[in-house]
């Protein structure tokens, strides 16, 4: 059976490049910024508040 979870990369194992390693922090900012909205939208929605 696969393992569903990876270890950690080698210790020779080359980095991605920087594009992709900085891609992928802006997008997880942005979801996080995005969820937090729409939680915080939601719940002024239900508390009635304008």
């Amino acid at each position: 059976m696969r393992d569903i979870i990876e270890g950690p990369p080698e210790a020779d194992a080359p980095r991605p490049p920087l594009a992709r390693r900085l891609g992928w922090f802006i997008a997880l900012a942005l979801a996080g910024m995005a969820a937090t909205g729409v939680v915080a939208y939601s719940l002024r929605a239900l508390l009635g508040l304008e």
